[in-house]
Order: structure tokens, then C-alpha cells, then sequence
């Protein structure tokens, strides 16, 4: 079982194509390490083993017939973050609002995903509606990090981290607002990928930001998540917001040279906070790209010490709108109170949501509300402007930025719940990508004196996933960091 879990998605897709394995007996193996070894994690809100069993038993019918018949993804099980909409099965956004919302459609993303035969495992553990940096806000409780499980996974798809580094799926989806795929990727060892804002479809995601949302994988190698991306991306009528463009085969166009390759280095991300442990392997492994010809090119991003207060007001002002939908009215928790209408809303809105969400609601709506949307929001959105070009004019000079991907390894369950604002500095090094539309990416690239591991940065330009993967690949190939997590 452990020996079928630990494959990475290639290696399982390459051995179920050669019928070296089964669609089914891979399933199978997924479900039970599940069973064993989620309870120490709950990673998983939701596990579907009826689902899963039927989704192999299809992939094995296409795997037989062979040729054109096997699709991408073949026969892969994979799980996704409780934010996905999926047609019939719970999708809750790890809310008490949303506790048993079962949705009547599909959303893109899965879509893709089933479209290119991936088997489904269940939903993922995340902060509620995405708001949180450690998993610690879901209603399902805690998220544990597979590496040390008095430790958060981080967040907000800290499930979809956990459950990659931990063999309970081959890979998995999970959303990005100011970090949230980066962040628990690094804390977790694994690969988190970050597309460009439109380049998925964000149809079918329960919103929180939707200027800053976006949809990404977690894997356990480089090539794994290009494999991922080329299935969920391309254009989507049904979002607006989503690009018309083509969409690269990922894949095919890893070859991973780093001769010649300009990574900047911005010395805004190395400042006091950086813990000396992350600093020293983030530039070690900087030497060892120069080594490998690469130039190495410091930079200066200057608005980065306004992407946090910027994010802070931007975030939470989009999600005082997008929730307050919430009304107990349509769907969900529906509290009645102690009068009419107005007692309803405000009895299903008060046990519905958790305090980090009423804490961000309270915050946007303020920022928007008359007298201050001038003050905050606009000139939020000023801020943000600048810092896009920040990033647009160092692209001039270099292909990718490397940094941190956080500024520490993972914290303990409970160590900044009480001081938001340390909380919300665990993503500095993450929140300025969303804020100016580009793509990123998170690789292991070492470990601490604790054995925690350390997390590596690329950030590319926008539209630019397929020169950023093939960097990530390069130095995954030559310099890659694999350690295993003690689950």
C-alpha cells in the first residue's frame, strides 16, 4: 500500500498505462493509507470511496482499450480543496454556514480534472472560505503537518498540502488568494504551483477574493504539477474573468537548462524576520544555480513592504461582498433567532461563519463603507498598481525571481491564533504575486535543524508558467531537495 502511495503522478500514470498496476488496485491502495493514516492529519473534510471505486473502475475500461482511449490523467486519484463546487457531493468551504450544502452543478476545475480521467478521493481540509495561513480556522478542526504533527500544514489549502506530502492522493487542487498553494507547500515539502490570475477557470470555486483567487496544484515533483495545470487550464465562458489564450504543453516543454537563465534576487525579500535557517538554504541553493550557469541578478522590488497592508484591505473588502450571500435565506445554516427577518440573518451569520471570517467581513466593510472607501480601498487599489509594475519592470531584466516562499518553516497548532497579525505576516513573501497577477511556484529546497522543511520561490511573468516550470524543473533536476515526512 505505502509502496503504491509514495509513487509520484508520473510514475503511476506510466505504470498503469503499461498495465503494470490497476486503476482500481492504485484506488484502493489510496483509500486504505486514507483510513490508516488521516486521523492523525485530517487532511480530508470528506473521503468518496463509492465515487473513487467507480472513477478507477471507468479509467480501467479506458486503460484496456488503450491507445486513444486513456486519457491525461488516466486512473490518478487525486483530491481537492472543500472549495471546489462538485455536482452531488458536500461542498462546504471547511464553513458551519455551508455545513451540508450538497451543489446541483459542476464547477470547471473538477470538471477538467474528471475530463481527463482522474479518479476523485474526496475534499480537503482548508481555513474556512480560505481566510487563514495555518488550517486552523475550519470548522472540520486542525489540519496537521505530516512532518510533525504538533505543527500546522499552513494555509488556507493546508489539507491539500498535507495529503500530497503524506501519500494520501497523487496530487491535488487548491486556490491561492494571497499564498494560500505556496505557503502550506513550502510548510509541507511539496510542490505548489500558482498560475497567473484567468489562466484556470475560477467557475465553481466559492469565492472569497475575486480579483485574487485563483486555482492551482499541489505535487510531488515539478513535472507532476505542469501534467496538472495543462488539464485545468484554458479559457472558460462561464468566468469572466478567465484568459482566451493557448495553453503551452506544460510537459513537453520541460527540459531544464539553467545556463544562461537570469533569476533575480530581490533584496526586499531578505530583511529582518527571515529566519537565519530559511535565509541560509534559499541561498545556498541561489549559489548553486549560479554554479549551474545561471546569472544571478539582484533586483529591487520597492513597494513590497505595502503588499500586506494593501492585501489586508483588498482581501477583506472583496469578502464582505462575496459573503454576504450568507444570509440563511437559499441555502445552508439557517438560524432563526428571536424575532423576524433581520433576527434570522443576523442568528444564521453569527453561528454560521468563524472569527477569522467575521473578523475579515468587519475589516471590508469597513474599508468600503462611505467616508473610508477613498482612504483604504482606493488607495489600495493605487498600491497594487505599483507594485504590478514593480514586478513588470524587473521582468525587463531577468526571466524568474527567486525568494523565500515564507519566512519561516512551520509553526505549532495554537502558536499565533492569538495575534493575527504574525499570522497574517506568514504570508509577506507570497501576497505580493496575487496582488500583481503573475504565477509562482514553491519547491522543497531543504530542511531545518529540526527537520522541517524549507521552501524555495519562483515567480514568473504573467502568462509565463511554462519558462517558470521549466526553471522549478531545472533546479528540481540538479539540485532538488526529496525528503520524506515522518507519516
Amino acid at each position: 500500500m505505502k509502496e503504491l502511495c509514495s509513487l509520484t503522478l508520473s510514475e503511476a500514470r506510466e505504470k498503469l498505462v503499461n498495465r503494470e498496476i490497476g486503476a482500481e488496485e492504485l484506488t484502493q491502495a489510496h483509500l486504505e493509507r486514507i483510513a490508516a493514516v488521516d486521523p492523525k492529519l485530517n487532511s480530508y473534510v470528506l473521503v468518496t470511496p463509492e465515487r473513487a471505486l467507480s472513477d478507477a473502475r471507468e479509467s480501467e475500461k479506458r486503460l484496456a482499450a488503450g491507445g486513444a482511449a486513456v486519457r491525461p490523467l488516466e486512473g490518478c486519484p487525486i483530491a481537492l480543496k472543500d472549495i471546489f463546487v462538485t455536482k452531488g457531493i458536500r461542498s462546504t468551504a471547511a464553513s458551519k454556514i455551508l455545513h451540508n450544502f450538497i451543489p446541483p452543478y459542476e464547477g470547471t476545475p473538477s470538471k477538467k480534472l474528471a475530463e481527463a480521467g482522474s479518479v476523485l478521493l474526496g475534499k480537503l481540509n482548508m481555513d474556512e472560505f480560505a481566510m487563514g495561513s495555518s488550517n486552523e480556522n475550519s470548522a472540520f478542526g486542525p489540519c496537521r503537518n505530516p512532518w510533525d504533527t504538533e505543527r500546522t500544514p499552513g494555509g488556507s489549502s493546508g489539507g491539500s498540502a498535507a495529503a500530497v506530502a503524506a501519500g494520501l492522493c497523487l496530487a491535488s487542487l487548491g486556490t491561492d488568494t494571497g499564498g494560500s498553494i505556496r505557503q502550506p507547500a513550502s510548510l509541507c515539502g511539496v510542490v505548489g504551483l500558482r498560475p497567473t490570475y484567468g489562466r484556470v477557470s475560477r467557475y465553481g470555486v466559492i469565492a472569497f477574493a475575486s480579483s485574487l483567487d485563483q486555482v492551482g496544484p499541489f505535487a510531488r515533483t515539478v513535472t507532476d504539477a505542469a501534467h496538472v495545470l495543462k488539464a485545468i487550464a484554458g479559457h472558460d465562458e462561464r468566468d469572466s474573468t478567465s484568459v482566451d489564450a493557448p495553453v503551452p504543453d506544460y510537459p513537453a516543454l520541460l527540459h531544464g537548462e539553467l545556463k544562461g537563465r537570469r533569476i533575480g534576487v530581490p533584496k526586499e525579500y531578505f530583511v529582518e524576520g527571515l529566519d537565519p535557517e530559511v535565509e541560509g538554504s534559499v541561498r545556498r541553493c541561489i549559489a548553486a544555480m549560479e554554479k549551474e550557469g545561471a546569472e544571478i541578478v539582484e533586483i529591487s522590488l520597492p513597494h513590497t513592504e505595502y503588499a500586506i497592508a494593501c492585501y489586508y484591505i483588498i482581501a477583506p473588502s472583496e469578502a464582505s461582498s462575496n459573503l454576504a450571500r450568507y444570509d440563511g435565506v437559499r441555502y445552508g445554516l439557517r438560524e432563526y433567532g428571536e424575532g423576524g427577518l433581520e433576527q434570522m440573518y443576523v442568528a444564521s451569520r453569527s453561528q454560521g461563519f468563524g472569527a477569522e471570517v467575521k473578523r475579515r467581513i468587519m475589516l471590508g466593510t469597513y474599508c468600503l463603507s462611505a467616508g473610508y472607501y477613498d482612504a483604504y480601498y482606493l488607495k489600495a487599489q493605487k498600491v497594487r498598481t505599483l507594485i504590478a509594475q514593480d514586478f513588470r519592470r524587473a521582468f525587463e531584466k531577468v526571466d524568474v525571481i527567486a525568494t523565500p516562499t515564507t519566512p519561516t518553516t512551520a509553526f505549532k497548532i495554537g502558536e499565533k491564533t492569538d495575534d493575527p497579525l504574525q499570522m497574517y505576516l506568514s504570508d509577506i513573501y507570497t501576497v505580493p504575486t496575487n496582488l500583481g497577477m503573475i504565477c509562482g511556484i514553491s519547491l522543497p529546497c531543504g530542511a531545518d535543524s529540526k527537520g522541517l522543511p524549507i521552501g524555495l520561490q519562483f515567480l514568473g511573468r504573467p502568462f509565463g508558467e511554462a519558462e517558470l516550470l521549466d526553471i522549478a524543473y531545472g533546479y528540481e533536476q540538479t539540485l532538488g531537495f526529496r525528503g520524506k515526512p515522518v507519516i
